[in-house]
């Protein structure tokens, strides 16, 4: 129902700031404007976005299949199992979802994009198969999504990668303050949903949270004591290094186990244009939206309403060019990058606004993006409070990296 109306509202706003453009301004444009941009993102929901992801989604399917067989995701299971059957209270023991979560959560870790897209929707397949009311989404599945929008990752490689194309001469400088606020994030989403949701809040899981902040304090510390230089060439390698030693763990563990490592892979890599089908209407229909909502300048109406209102409360606004990137991060990962490199462009990359630019592409996810995407691949309809949950532990993240960000760069 949520989903259902907060895409209506995208066109109904967009159609009536358009009207009111036409008669009140004389934009003779914007019409056109709208329908071009209507016609070009439903081309490039497919072309730009489906097509490439299932080359992705073959690939990391087929290599699942391997990890399943080899018993990797079970392994992963037993030994998460008492962290994770606390936030997860609906899934059984040793359930293969288990196991797919974790892998999720790793490549988002690892700031590995592409890897993570298809583990996590091979987890929520998974939950699907537990979920007794199909197009209603359960606990265990918003639990999942809510902490996969909050972003959480130690290594932002991509973000590092655009400043130092954008001439930035420190590009790790948004490294920690990054890292912070995805932290902020997605213990604000363990905490809203945990509350919702009335989890067991027993000493294991507090130590378990208290654990991953101490690992993260532990690695952040160090990445801090590096030079600049020797934070981008960390951020350069470990992810990928990370990557492909995942891919080769799997592929030697399934000879271990004696099964014929080829052929699991290809029986996995079967499914992957088959989850791509399901996807695309979701895609289309809510990539769409979002470009009509932004073409007609609704979002910048947003960003000049918010800036005014911080000024008249006396608070510094020096962050607000920046601001058009986290109110586009949960809407759109590519239009978000695309605001991130134009401020760049702009105001400088080592700049306190481009600086902050990247910390809000680093602070949080694409919340309605990963919604249409994984409900949708499993066919949920009722997202319930996935969505006002989602978006509030980016707003938390957003505040977070804004007070980090005065911290600091300035």
């Amino acid at each position: 129902m949520a989903l259902n109306i907060v895409w209506i509202a995208f066109f109904l706003i967009a159609f009536l700031i358009a009207l009111y453009k036409l008669i009140f301004l004389h934009d003779t444009e914007i019409f056109k404007t709208l329908v071009d941009g209507m016609f070009d993102t439903a081309k490039g929901s497919v072309i730009d976005v489906a097509f490439p992801l299932a080359g992705t989604m073959v690939f990391f399917l087929g290599l699942m299949n391997i990890a399943e067989r080899a018993g990797a995701i079970r392994f992963l299971s037993r030994i998460l199992n008492p962290f994770m059957k606390r936030l997860f209270p609906g899934v059984p023991a040793g359930h293969p979802a288990m196991g797919e979560m974790v892998m999720n959560f790793s490549a988002n870790m690892l700031g590995l994009d592409n890897a993570a897209t298809p583990f996590g929707l091979k987890a929520m397949e998974s939950l699907q198969t537990l979920n007794p009311e199909k197009e209603k989404a359960t606990n265990a599945q918003i639990m999942f999504l809510v902490l996969h929008t909050s972003g959480l990752t130690l290594i932002p490689l991509s973000i590092l990668t655009y400043r130092l194309a954008a001439g930035s001469h420190e590009p790790a400088s948004v490294f920690i303050p990054c890292v912070l606020a995805t932290v902020a994030a997605t213990l604000a989403s363990i905490i809203i949903v945990g509350f919702w949701q009335k989890l067991k809040w027993d000493w294991v899981l507090v130590v378990w949270l208290t654990g991953l902040l101490v690992i993260m304090a532990a690695l952040l510390f160090w990445v801090n004591a590096l030079s600049a230089t020797d934070k981008a060439v960390f951020s350069k390698i470990s992810g990928n290094f990370l990557l492909l030693l995942i891919v080769v763990l799997i592929i030697v563990g399934g000879l271990w186990k004696k099964i014929n490592v080829f052929d699991a892979f290809i029986d996995g890599a079967k499914n992957g244009f088959d989850v791509i089908l399901k996807i695309i209407p979701y895609l289309v229909g809510m990539l769409v939206a979002i470009r009509v909502f932004r073409d007609s300048g609704a979002l910048n109406y947003v960003v000049n309403a918010l800036t005014h209102g911080i000024q008249m409360l006396g608070i510094n606004a020096d962050f607000t060019p920046a601001l058009p990137v986290a109110i586009m991060k949960p809407f759109s990962g590519s239009g978000a990058r695309g605001l991130m490199l134009d401020v760049m462009q702009t105001h400088g990359a080592d700049s306190f606004v481009g600086r902050m630019a990247s910390t809000f592409q680093g602070s949080a996810d694409t919340t309605f993006y990963i919604i249409a995407l994984y409900f949708g691949s499993v066919g949920i309809k009722k997202v319930r409070y996935a969505i006002w949950a989602g978006m509030l532990a980016d707003f938390i993240g957003v505040i977070v990296a804004i007070l980090i960000g005065y911290i600091f760069f300035k």
